[in-house]
């Protein structure tokens, strides 16, 4: 397997090829989009998914483009979340967000235009291998993983009972399904993606997803510690903003004892899901340590 660096300069190095070309008169749509995805970002998303990919025995050729689709997809989500009528944002990465140089209404088009464009990379793809059924049913398995984990009953879902919830009303119910739903489905469904492209049996599906739903609910739990400890200046956008609009987050509901001790809980339960494996799965293993430990 390649470390996670090579999966990431190999998402670098292809970032925008997959953008569709625009009609002159919406050059600024495009201009927009790339400007978003080129911003920056840790590729966590894309690089699970060449991982589990490489892991199962996959074509990464073949995975590159779902690779991407879910860059455009979480780099959607960010412009939206940025938005002023949701966190009102206005950095992000350590750069002005998108609705700040395009104004919000090419922002919310250039949201739109990037998940767009990931249906229909995804879709595509299946269709280019329509003569061997076996492998288009793997794409078209990956590609509605991808879409459906990213909809209403995954990440959507997931931010609206975020931009809903306040803190008042705070319960250990609301910010589980939040931290389920809003960032863990995102996770979870590059490692299954990758895997189904792979043709991965059913065991390795259960145990890949164990790990990648307690990976991705750690992402969350320390990216709401990190809005209470961190520093802006690693992060790359104003911190405490979730105290300031009242939203509830693990921090506020459990305190930030019992979010870092369920930090490293979720962390060690994640790498016990895929020890059948051995070093075989040292790269995913060592991932969850390094997210463990991140500053931004």
């Amino acid at each position: 397997m390649h470390s996670f660096d090579e999966y990431r300069e190999l998402v670098n190095s292809h970032l925008t090829d997959y953008i569709p070309e625009t009609a002159p008169k919406a050059a600024i749509l495009r201009e927009s989009m790339e400007y978003s995805v080129k911003v920056g970002g840790k590729r966590l998303r894309p690089c699970l998914l060449l991982a589990a990919c490489e892991f199962a025995g996959g074509d990464l050729d073949q995975a590159l483009p779902y690779a991407l689709s879910l860059e455009y997809i979480h780099t959607y989500s960010l412009i939206h979340d940025d938005l002023p009528a949701m966190d009102n944002d206005d950095l992000r990465r350590g750069k002005p967000t998108n609705h700040k140089v395009f104004g919000e209404d090419i922002a919310i088009l250039a949201g739109d235009g990037l998940l767009n464009s990931a249906a229909e990379i995804m879709t595509g793809e299946v269709i280019r291998y329509a003569d061997d059924p076996a492998v288009m049913l793997n794409h078209a398995r990956a590609a509605h993983e991808i879409m459906s984990r990213a909809g209403i009953r995954g990440m959507i879902g997931g931010q609206t009972a975020d931009v809903k919830g306040e803190y008042e009303e705070a319960t250990p119910e609301l910010v589980t399904f939040i931290e389920e739903h809003k960032t863990a489905d995102l996770i979870t469904a590059p490692v299954r993606a990758g895997l189904m492209l792979a043709g991965a049996d059913d065991t390795l599906l259960e145990r890949f997803t164990a790990y990648a739903h307690d990976i991705g609910v750690a992402f969350q739990i320390l990216d709401d510690i990190l809005d209470f400890e961190g520093d802006a200046e690693l992060i790359g956008k104003n911190v405490g903003k979730d105290k300031d609009l009242g939203k509830c987050n693990y921090v506020c509901v459990h305190g930030s004892d019992a979010a870092h001790e369920e930090l490293h809980r979720l962390t060690a339960r994640a790498k016990a899901a895929v020890e059948p494996y051995g070093e075989q799965a040292s790269f995913f293993t060592e991932l969850a340590d390094k997210l463990e430990i991140r500053k931004y």
